[in-house]
């Protein structure tokens, strides 16, 4: 969602970099520059004038005019205006102090991923929290409605209200709350009903489900996809309900990052999660001044070691490393293994947004064909071989990789690329285990493993 705001803010902030002292002319060029990046990327006026009016400010000032690295602390202090406007250092997290159960209202326009990210956030208070939580959709008017958040519920192992026909949405709320507190849920998520565009008829709807639940938290989740007019909604909902947070959704297709930018600062509601895919594990909590590093370029390492250590598997690790130290092979179900983990914690393209400067070489990854398929093709390559072939490697002769490129719909050349890029790991992990189990950071620190990703 950031990557054309970023871009255009690093182009920016490489003019800077050439020059070794700034001038007042210099900071007044890049903030003009700056300011025609954030109108474009679909950043709000107000907040444009406001973000622009602080930097030059703090930029024209004698420190970092005769700062050793004026360019880095122009940098600094677009980086810390950021995360500011974007909610300041920590994420807001939900309010689960309540007595429970706890009723969080999701809100918003029919067709934001209401319900979608009802289901994503139920499933990850569970996980993270070891929450027992209940679902109950209040949406009779759009058709399946309830049965997508039932369909939703079995496939997350979240348990839902049962449907019953003809209810209307206020008697489904008293049939949840009850339900919840009588059989010990410790929160109950309230998925509401939306419309095309705002109207009386459901703001009057919304309003006497939150007299009734009394709810905690009332959130409001929009598509980053609408641009200016998602912060036009969240003002309107703001002042008809009085949100406590918002969550963004799609925000990996091609919006401009504009309206999360704005938000806050409308609204002065907290972004509370990012809805990143379809699928129910892909949400992230939102960390105002880890997005600001994003959108920087300057990574996101503690999302990326959060998302190693929710999707990889200790025990597995663990045999692997003992494998290694004792002589053994890394062989093709050990990478079947490494590449299936790089899919759960998001493909190449999440893992490589959180990774620091790796902005400057995304046009060369797409030269070089690196895209999302990579993973899967290559996964459908080592399942094509014999379990011999898999553990041996050496055995793939020419009529063996031709049967391979066949059963996998690839190419002997691709096949050629992965033995190519095995033989490399397998290298790497024997040096690892002749340096024995501190050789990992040792020679990530090095970049031993440039090499070896799969591209």
């Amino acid at each position: 969602m950031f990557d054309n705001l970023g871009k255009s803010l690093g182009n920016i902030f490489n003019k800077l970099k050439g020059k070794g002292f700034l001038s007042e002319e210099d900071v007044s060029l890049a903030m003009r520059e700056v300011r025609i990046a954030l109108l474009e990327a679909d950043v709000s006026l107000p907040v444009v004038k406001d973000f622009i009016s602080k930097i030059r400010e703090k930029a024209v000032g004698e420190e970092v005019i005769k700062s050793v690295s004026p360019a880095q602390m122009v940098i600094k202090i677009v980086h810390d205006e950021l995360k500011n406007i974007l909610g300041g250092e920590e994420n807001a997290g939900l309010n689960l102090r309540a007595n429970p159960p706890v009723v969080v209202m999701m809100v918003g326009l029919q067709g934001s991923g209401k319900t979608t990210s009802t289901a994503k956030i139920a499933l990850q208070i569970s996980k993270r929290q070891r929450k027992k939580a209940l679902m109950a959709s209040l949406d009779i008017y759009r058709p399946a409605a309830q049965q997508q958040l039932e369909t939703l519920g079995v496939q997350s192992g979240i348990a839902t209200l049962p449907i019953t026909q003809n209810d209307k949405p206020i008697e489904i709320t008293k049939k949840a709350m009850e339900k919840a507190k009588l059989e010990g849920y410790d929160i109950l998520f309230l998925d509401t009903a939306g419309r095309l565009h705002i109207d009386q008829e459901m703001m009057a709807e919304l309003a006497e489900i939150k007299k009734l639940s009394a709810p905690a938290e009332i959130l409001l989740v929009a598509d980053s996809l609408t641009g200016q007019d998602a912060i036009n909604i969240a003002t309107q909902f703001n002042e008809k309900m009085g949100l406590t947070g918002i969550v963004l959704t799609r925000i990996d297709g091609d919006a401009r990052g504009g309206a999360a930018l704005s938000m806050k600062a409308a609204t002065g509601c907290p972004i509370k999660y990012l809805g990143t895919g379809e699928k129910l594990d892909e949400l992230e909590e939102f960390h105002p001044d880890r997005i600001a590093s994003r959108i920087l370029d300057k990574g996101d390492v503690i999302s990326l070691v959060e998302k190693a250590a929710e999707n990889i598997d200790k025990e597995e690790a663990e045999k692997l490393a003992k494998k290694i130290q004792r002589g053994g092979g890394f062989d093709f179900n050990d990478l079947a293994k490494q590449l299936e983990t790089i899919k759960k914690m998001g493909g190449m393209g999440g893992l490589m947004n959180l990774i620091p400067g790796i902005g400057k070489i995304k046009n060369k990854m797409k030269e070089a064909n690196v895209d999302e398929k990579m993973v899967g093709r290559q996964q459908a390559i080592i399942y094509s071989m014999t379990k011999r072939e898999r553990r041996d490697p050496k055995l793939l002769n020419g009529s063996r990789k031709r049967r391979i490129a066949s059963g996998s719909g690839t190419s002997v050349q691709e096949i050629n690329r992965l033995i190519k890029q095995m033989r490399q790991m397998q290298s790497v992990m024997k040096k690892m285990g002749k340096m024995g189990g501190k050789s990992l950071m040792s020679m990530a620190m090095r970049g031993g493993f440039k090499d070896i990703l799969p591209m």
